[in-house]
């Protein structure tokens, strides 16, 4: 019996029947709604947020949270596979999911009230209030701790100044949960649009997640009260275990950017006929390809086994970071061989090559560059810090 190209050791064995349910639904929405319209969005520079209303009666957002939030209450698996589907279509709606269901929704209900709980949750996986997460700063990137953002009390409320930057859904977005430093160290805020003296501006002139909203956002004398702000966190602690659950997400989905360029690439080198025989019929795109499908095995093994941990209660954040710079990188250096495959007609949106290439770029970069990641494995291995 032949084996599927995109899982050559049956990964999907290993799933359970609703993780499989979950895998499917999700790849059905991203075949009949994601991939047919997201070429001319990345052309526009248009994130696509029809799509949001369905994406939410799915119930992707917030899925891995408890359903009396209204949530689907799905295991790390599921919602790992969420995550390769639908970057499988682009980056940029994987982005928009992440932001909401790890930056977002996790903090007001890991770090926040029941009351706080109540208030966002319900309408956030409903998709009725949209949030963005608000850590990076202009010169910080790396270094969160570096962090110029401050909250002072004033009274029963707080006042905020400051500014981040690279922030996914910022203008779309209907609450930010913002993080700054206080005389108590770093502390988190729900920001709500409309609070006089905050603004957020759309970056512009990007070439990577072009189908998502990227924006700054910024802080002037901004009066936050009380009720607005985490309680259950204070220090690092509270942003870093957000990017934990965001970052594991990240490590499921460039497989579905690489499977996508996988493909591609095999259906185009069929076809193509060059010095009467298809391209597939070379050894050298061959091997290419074979390359392609054994690192996108490894990575599946990887985040299979990564999600069992976590399902189990036992993920570490240095396990979290080998996956995220396996992952990204085995799916950038496929979307650029992929690229190359297609010769000419790789360079534009009509395939998916390159648009998934440059969206990588980005997705190797933010949540922890590639560099950070290998330094947290290196620390784990020497016990020693070299950052």
């Amino acid at each position: 019996m032949a084996l599927h190209p995109y899982d050559l050791y049956d990964v999907r064995s290993l799933l359970s029947e609703e993780e499989r349910a979950v895998q499917d639904t999700v790849a059905r929405f991203t075949d009949e709604r994601v991939i047919p319209i997201i070429g001319d969005a990345f052309d526009q520079g248009r994130f696509p947020k029809e799509l949001v209303p369905e994406i939410a009666e799915l119930g992707l957002l917030g899925s891995s949270l408890p359903e009396k939030y209204g949530c689907a209450g799905l295991n790390a698996v599921s919602y790992g596979l969420i995550c390769q589907e639908l970057e499988r279509g682009d980056s940029g709606i994987r982005s928009f999911v992440s932001v909401q269901s790890s930056l977002c929704m996790y903090p007001i209900y890991a770090y926040g009230t029941e009351e706080q709980r109540e208030r966002w949750l319900p309408g956030m996986a409903k998709g009725q209030i949209i949030g963005c997460f608000g850590l990076t700063e202009p010169h910080g990137g790396s270094d969160p701790a570096n962090m110029k953002t401050n909250a002072k009390k004033d009274g029963a409320d707080w006042i905020l100044n400051g500014s981040k930057m690279w922030i996914t859904n910022g203008n779309l977005a209907d609450i930010a949960i913002v993080w700054a430093q206080t005389e108590d160290g770093i502390q988190g805020f729900v920001v709500e649009k409309g609070m006089p003296g905050f603004a957020a501006q759309e970056i512009k002139h990007k070439m990577s997640l072009r189908a998502s909203v990227t924006s700054s956002l910024f802080f002037d004398n901004v009066r936050v009260p009380e009720a607005n702000r985490l309680p259950n966190v204070k220090g690092l602690k509270g942003p870093l275990g957000c990017l934990t659950q965001a970052r594991y997400g990240i490590t499921w989905g460039p497989i579905g950017a690489a499977i996508a360029c996988l493909d591609e690439a095999l259906n185009y080198t069929k076809e193509r006929i060059l010095f009467d025989r298809p391209v597939a019929a070379t050894q050298s795109a061959q091997i290419k390809m074979a390359e392609m499908a054994r690192r996108i095995t490894l990575a599946q093994l990887l985040v299979v086994q990564l999600g069992r941990l976590k399902d189990a209660g036992n993920m570490q954040p240095t396990q979290v970071s080998l996956a995220k710079w396996n992952n990204c990188r085995m799916a950038i250096d496929i979307a650029r061989e992929c690229r190359d495959l297609l010769g000419g007609a790789g360079i534009t949106t009509e395939h998916s090559a390159i648009r998934h290439a440059l969206n990588l770029e980005s997705v190797i970069t933010y949540e922890g560059t590639e560099t950070i990641h290998q330094l947290v494995v290196g620390r784990e291995l020497t016990g020693i810090n070299a950052f």
